[in-house]
């Protein structure tokens, strides 16, 4: 069993002056795929692959971990305008099935494509302004690596 360090930490002003970072900023950086530090720099290198570094401020994009939230939240979205939007046209118009099915499932599949990057960018820039994931300079040296 692990032991854990009791000893109080002393705070000073000088361990207290961090860099400033908007959440919502970041988040609106990021889905528009660039840099969250400085809004300036790509995000991503490929369609999902986020890029190691910022080429404009140099921010290091590595401790991201954006994992599958991003596609979790990309099908809560579309769900939340196919379905509505389904039931609407079925209330009022009942189309046949094979048109319905022409129509929602390239919908819902643009859609989800669409959103896929932007989202990631955003949860990664979320994770830079709370400082997650090593995104924080001034993390203690006691914890460990995820």
């Amino acid at each position: 069993m692990e032991t854990m360090n009791t000893a109080p930490k002393t705070w000073t002003r000088e361990t207290g002056v961090t860099e400033k970072r908007d959440v919502w900023t970041a988040i609106k950086r990021g889905f528009r795929g660039r840099c969250p530090r400085c809004g300036n720099g790509k995000l991503f290198r490929a369609f999902l692959k986020v890029d190691n570094n910022c080429s404009v401020c140099g921010l290091d994009f590595t401790p991201h971990r954006a994992d599958d939230l991003p596609a979790y939240l990309v099908i809560i979205i579309v769900g939340h305008i196919v379905v509505p939007t389904a039931l609407f046209i079925e209330t009022d118009y009942s189309p046949p099935v094979w048109l319905q099915l022409a129509t929602y499932l390239p919908l819902t599949l643009v859609l989800s494509l669409a959103l896929l990057q932007p989202v990631k960018g955003a949860v990664v820039g979320m994770q830079w302004a709370l400082r997650m994931h090593g995104f924080d300079d001034n993390a203690s040296g006691d914890i460990p690596p995820v």
